[in-house]
């Protein structure tokens, strides 16, 4: 990474964060949540009493790593989170964050991955690199270093920028550099800050609603949107190819539903059209439609993991787990023939949920199996076993499609 960009993240560190809010709040978000880990890489079957590494490839101010190393820390995982930045600023951030939480089970590095294989920093058990690929001159060579780092078994948690949400974005960093390419970084921000003042309302950027970082995120957010150096968009057939050119494959693209176009597409001929197209095809379709995705997420395992490595729901020994959300409160209204509305980037979906969804949701405490929840309402509800797993199967689509149900093997210790 080259020099410029270091400067960047130098003087403007992004995301802007204040290590005093971590006595309020910790931010949570995808890749890289333990249960979205847990199920994507490691089939629901990770034990978190035994160790574990994890590395943080461009940390930045520490989301990502400060969530990870909490989440650990709350299992009593026996966990090293490596963080790796460039960035002297942006680490002395994530280190303020973590010294504000009392966590110990941090290491932290300046450089870049580029420079992985000359650290000597061993091998991990996932690997979270989340807004950095795009950054790279050279991509695949950045998702190869970071393969070489990865234990037998483990995973990768991506992201990248998304082409069709990002519209907009790319004509005026074009225009920026024309008009101050020569500019230190102070008389850059203060160009962008008045081209934006002055951007025609017929703009892409002035009539895309869902790119906010320059209203939202200060200077920083300003230039990281406009002023990087160094920033390409991937559409997810190129996310997709990039990562499989790693020799990886995609687990799952986060979050679900986004990627499935029969979640908002109602006419019944056009949805016979989906027949004959597979997963990454829908997905790529989804994303041709909708517009609105400014991002892509992954997770990713090495190809002779692929088919495993995913947490399945018929397999009745898995524990159905809620994130951020109870059963119980879940199951509060629920009537059958009920539904559950997705939002994102003002797109609006209703999903049906089965008619048996708020007893389901109910018998849901993060503790008893699938099976064990078979044997505790089947026969209230009057199903056969096919019947409870086909609703079982219906409700799980949704909720693990909209990011917040997961599923962990009875074996492995429970959070």
């Amino acid at each position: 990474m080259n020099d410029t960009v270091r400067e960047q993240y130098e003087l403007y560190p992004y995301p802007p964060r204040d290590p005093r809010d971590e006595a309020k709040r910790l931010i949570q978000g995808s890749p890289s949540h333990l249960l979205e880990i847990n199920h994507y890489i490691f089939a629901g079957r990770r034990d978190f009493s035994l160790p574990f590494r994890a590395l943080i490839a461009g940390g930045g101010t520490g989301d990502g790593a400060i969530m990870l190393a909490q989440q650990l820390a709350d299992r009593r995982c026996p966990a090293e989170i490596v963080y790796l930045d460039l960035s002297e600023s942006s680490r002395k951030i994530a280190e303020a964050r973590a010294a504000a939480r009392g966590l110990k089970n941090m290491r932290f590095q300046t450089g870049s991955l580029l420079e992985l294989p000359a650290m000597h920093l061993g091998k991990f058990d996932y690997i979270d690199c989340c807004g950095v690929l795009h950054h790279l001159p050279d991509p695949p060579a950045g998702l190869s270093a970071l393969c070489e780092s990865l234990n037998d078994g483990g995973g990768l948690g991506l992201m990248v920028y998304g082409s069709y949400g990002r519209t907009g974005v790319y004509p005026l960093q074009e225009a920026l550099r024309l008009l101050g390419r020569d500019d230190a970084p102070a008389a850059k921000l203060d160009l962008a800050r008045r081209l934006l003042r002055h951007l025609p309302g017929t703009g892409w950027l002035a009539r895309n609603p869902f790119v906010s970082d320059h209203l939202k995120a200060g200077d920083a957010g300003i230039f990281d949107l406009l002023l990087h150096s160094i920033d390409r968009a991937y559409t997810v057939a190129e996310f997709i190819s990039l990562i499989e050119s790693a020799d990886l494959t995609v687990a799952a693209l986060i979050e679900p539903w986004r990627y499935e176009p029969a979640n908002f597409i109602g006419d019944g001929a056009l949805l016979k059209r989906l027949d004959g197209l597979d997963s990454w095809q829908r997905a790529a379709l989804a994303e041709q439609l909708t517009g609105n995705m400014k991002v892509h997420i992954a997770y990713a395992v090495p190809n002779r993991a692929a088919g495993s490595s995913v947490a399945r729901p018929d397999d009745g020994a898995m524990i159905p787990v809620l994130r951020d959300s109870s059963g119980s409160d879940l199951a509060k209204g629920l009537k059958p023939g009920g539904s559950l509305t997705a939002r994102a980037e003002g797109l609006e979906v209703r999903m049906a949920l089965p008619r048996t969804a708020a007893p389901l949701l109910a018998a849901i405490d993060g503790q008893t199996s699938i099976d064990g929840i078979f044997a505790r309402v089947g026969a209230e509800l009057r199903l056969s076993r096919e019947d409870f797993d086909r609703e079982f199967a219906a409700l799980f689509k949704v909720f693990n499609g909209v990011n917040k149900m997961f599923l962990q093997h009875e074996h492995a210790p429970a959070a």
